[in-house]
C-alpha cells in the first residue's frame, strides 16, 4: 500500500502492522469493485427480471431493490464482507495507536504550538455539548467515534481517523487523503477565475483534511474549520501545520454557528451533512446562508440523491445506512438538494451543482478539462469505483 500518512503526526507501524493493513486494504477494494460488480450482474441477470416477472414492472427504487436482494446469497456474502472489512480497518489501527498515543499527542501540542505562535488559532469549547447523533452513535463503525477523548490533550480519535482513512480508502481519497477538498476548490478556483474569497468556512471539518486544499488554493485568504469533536481539532490544528498552512479551528456545532451574519465568502463540507438528521441539516444551511456575504457561495461534496439515480444505483449506495452505522445516510439522500437550499433562503435559480472527477484519480489534464463543462450523476459518480470516482457537490450563491 503506498504510503498515504507522509507528515510528521503519523505513527509508526512495523511490518507485520503494515502487511495487515495491506491485507484489508486490498480486501475492501475487492469487495467494492469485484464483488460489487458481480452483485450487479446478479439484480440484473436474475432478481430483477423476477422481480418484473412478478409485479409487472422494474423496481421503483432502492428500497425495493433492497428488499427484492435481501434474499439473495451474494448479497448476503458481499454485505457480510464489507461489514467486517470495515471493522478490520479500525483494528489494523487501534494496536498502533495504543502504542502511539502519547507519542502523537505530545507531537500535536508541538505543532500546534507553532501554529498558534503563526497566528492560526484553536479554539475548544469545555461547554459545547455534544449532539446526540454523535455520542449515541459509532458512526461508520469507528470505536469512539469523532468524540472519544482519553486524557488531557488527546489527539486520538483524530490520529484513528486519520490513519484509518488511508486503510479505508485504498488511495482513491490522494495521496494526502485530500483528494476532495483539492478537487472542489481547485473546481471553484477554475470555473469561477473572478471570484477570490476572502474568508472561508468549513464545516465538520473532523481533522481538516479537506481544509488544507482551501487554504492552498485561496492563500491569501483566512480559513476557518468547526467540528463538535475535540480530540479531532487538536489532532487537525496540528495536521495542518504539518502540512504547511494556517487554518483557525474552533469546537462549535454548525446548527448555531458562534460567526456574524454576511462574514463568509465560501461556507464548505464534505461528506458532513450525511451524518446529520434532517431536521439539522435544515438548520446548518440556514446556518450557511446567514453567514455568507452577498456573492459568497456555499458548496457540499456529498454523496449524489436517490431521485438523480438509478433505483439500483440509490441501493447500492445506501447500503451504508442499513449496514455500516449511518442512520442518517438514506434521509439525506432522499431530500431534494434544490428544495433544501432554497427552503434556508437561497434563491432556486442560483442553486449549483457539479459532479467533480477526482483530481488525483483522473489526473491533472482530465480535471482541468471537466471544469468547462457540466457532468451528469451517474453510475460512477460516488461510491462506484470501477470506472473511476468523481464528487458530487451542490450548493448555491447567496
Amino acid at each position: 500500500m503506498e504510503e498515504l500518512i507522509r507528515h510528521p503526526m503519523r505513527m509508526r507501524a512495523n511490518r507485520d502492522e503494515r502487511a495487515r493493513q495491506n491485507f484489508v486494504t486490498g480486501l475492501r477494494a475487492f469487495v467494492l469493485n469485484d464483488m460489487a460488480t458481480g452483485m450487479r450482474r446478479v439484480y440484473e441477470g436474475r432478481v430483477e427480471p423476477q422481480f418484473e416477472s412478478s409485479h409487472g414492472r422494474k423496481p421503483a427504487d432502492g428500497e425495493e431493490v433492497h428488499q427484492a436482494m435481501k434474499p439473495e446469497p451474494y448479497f448476503r456474502f458481499y454485505s457480510s464482507m464489507r461489514y467486517n472489512a470495515q471493522e478490520m480497518v479500525w483494528r489494523s489501527i487501534l494496536p498502533i495507536l495504543e502504542r502511539e498515543r502519547d507519542d502523537v499527542r505530545d507531537r500535536s501540542r508541538e505543532l500546534s504550538a507553532e501554529a498558534e505562535r503563526e497566528g492560526a488559532r484553536l479554539e475548544l469549547d469545555d461547554h459545547l455539548e455534544t449532539p446526540r447523533n454523535v455520542t449515541a452513535v459509532d458512526v461508520h463503525l469507528m470505536p469512539g467515534n469523532y468524540h472519544g477523548e482519553f486524557g488531557d490533550g488527546d489527539v486520538s480519535m483524530g490520529a484513528l481517523y486519520d490513519h484509518g482513512l488511508a486503510v479505508f480508502s485504498f488511495g482513491m481519497m490522494g495521496s494526502n487523503l485530500d483528494d476532495i477538498g483539492r478537487s472542489v476548490a481547485g473546481y471553484v478556483k477554475g470555473r469561477y477565475p473572478d471570484f477570490q474569497p476572502q474568508r472561508i468556512l468549513d464545516l465538520g471539518c473532523t481533522i481538516g483534511h479537506n481544509t488544507v486544499p482551501w487554504a492552498k488554493e485561496y492563500p491569501d485568504a483566512e480559513v476557518h474549520a468547526i467540528d463538535v469533536g475535540a480530540p479531532g481539532l487538536r489532532y487537525g490544528h496540528a495536521r495542518a501545520r504539518a502540512n504547511g498552512v494556517g487554518i483557525h479551528f474552533h469546537q462549535m456545532n454548525a446548527t448555531t454557528l458562534d460567526f456574524d451574519d454576511d462574514s463568509f465568502d465560501v461556507v464548505f463540507s464534505s461528506m458532513f451533512l450525511h451524518e446529520l438528521p434532517k431536521k439539522d441539516i435544515r438548520k446548518v444551511l440556514a446556518e450557511a446562508y446567514r453567514v455568507l456575504r452577498p456573492g459568497g457561495l456555499m458548496i457540499h461534496m456529498e454523496l449524489p440523491p436517490n431521485n438523480q439515480m438509478s433505483a439500483y444505483d440509490g441501493f447500492y449506495l445506501d447500503w451504508d445506512c442499513w449496514y455500516n452505522n449511518e442512520p442518517y445516510y438514506k434521509p439525506f439522500r432522499d431530500l431534494d438538494t434544490r428544495k433544501v437550499c432554497a427552503e434556508a433562503g437561497f434563491d432556486p435559480e442560483r442553486y449549483v451543482q457539479f459532479v467533480i472527477p477526482s483530481r488525483e484519480g483522473y489526473g491533472e489534464d482530465t480535471f482541468q478539462a471537466s471544469v468547462s463543462r457540466d457532468q451528469e450523476v451517474g453510475r460512477d459518480t460516488t461510491g462506484r469505483l470501477a470506472a473511476g470516482v468523481q464528487w458530487f457537490t451542490f450548493g448555491a450563491w447567496k
